[in-house]
């Protein structure tokens, strides 16, 4: 299982609306925060949806 971090950069299984499907990471815990790359959307979501939302991790903010 994959720790999330503030600044990485995701892929989800669904594009949003905007045509987008890379987000970043902006806040974790319980909810997670993430910004759409493309269109600027900030999303808050419960942290056991957004990890089954998530397909992969495209850049990650390690050190």
């Amino acid at each position: 299982m994959h720790k999330f971090q503030v600044g990485d950069v995701v892929r989800t299984r669904k594009p949003h609306p905007c045509g987008n499907d890379t987000w970043e990471v902006m806040r974790t815990g319980v909810d997670f925060r993430i910004k759409c790359q493309k269109c600027g959307r900030v999303l808050m979501l419960p942290r056991p949806k957004f990890e089954k939302s998530v397909k992969a991790v495209i850049s990650s903010c390690e050190g």
